[in-house]
């Protein structure tokens, strides 16, 4: 694995993911820092998860920030994020994970910060993952930021060898961009069924920024395959990084 990933780094990039030859089956983490983070890489976890690697996601946090106030008449922030994990198991049960697979760990929600990073800590360590997804830690959200320096503290304390792949966000500030997923509109049409069923963040964005949830991920799919210069319609962006 470690020279068919090399290839990307050593040669002309960035390079289409599915031109890489990975050996099944390999251990998947996705480290989404939000319900719905998973989602906006949904199409290359579904080539993956359809090329037989075991993927397991774990949620974060509970994101209860992004829902607004009374929107299907909650209002609490154990009703907001009770909602968000609901969301997310229905994306999971229609994108075919199975419910073993994912798991919340409801981080960073007390003063006890350390205790929480040691739960992160466990579940890597529970499952020692080859590949690592996450958001690029060079973003303007400071969940996505802490995710991956708290990740790649652990990865570097504990001497885990994995491969980040680090996903362009709406929020990334900057990344490089070494590798990508191109897809075309009937994979985008499913992805966006993927991602309607977070209600709550189609409707926050429709109100707030007069586009749903599902058309803001797709039109950054399209600027990423435009800078990839991918002959795709839309792509899904990573930066690869070796570590620790």
């Amino acid at each position: 694995m470690q020279q068919r990933i090399d290839e990307i780094l050593s040669g002309p990039r960035p390079l289409p993911l599915s031109g890489l030859s990975l050996p099944a089956p390999l251990r998947i983490a996705v480290l989404a820092p939000h319900p719905d983070d998973f989602d906006a890489i949904g199409v290359t976890m579904r080539m993956l998860h359809t090329a037989g690697h075991h993927i397991d996601v774990a949620v974060l946090t509970s994101g209860t920030s992004g829902v607004e106030d009374g929107y299907n008449g909650v209002t609490t922030d154990t009703e907001k994020a009770a909602m968000r994990e609901a969301e997310q198991r229905a994306s999971c049960t229609f994108f075919g994970l199975t419910a073993e697979r994912l798991s919340f760990l409801r981080l960073w929600q007390r003063d006890d910060d350390a205790a929480d990073d040691e739960r992160l800590r466990d579940y890597l360590r529970a499952r020692v993952p080859q590949l690592a997804f996450m958001p690029h830690g060079n973003d303007s959200n400071r969940t996505h930021r802490r995710v991956y320096e708290t990740f790649k503290t652990i990865v570097q304390a504990e001497r885990l060898p994995v491969w980040a792949f680090l996903n362009r966000d709406a929020k990334t500030i900057g990344m490089r961009t070494d590798a990508y997923t191109g897809f075309d509109e009937e994979a985008a049409r499913w992805k966006a069924e993927l991602l309607r069923f977070h209600g709550s963040q189609q409707t926050r964005n429709l109100n707030a920024r007069k586009q749903g949830f599902d058309e803001r991920v797709l039109c950054l799919n399209r600027g990423c395959a435009a800078g990839a210069g991918a002959p795709f319609p839309y792509a899904e962006a990573f930066e690869l990084q070796r570590l620790p």
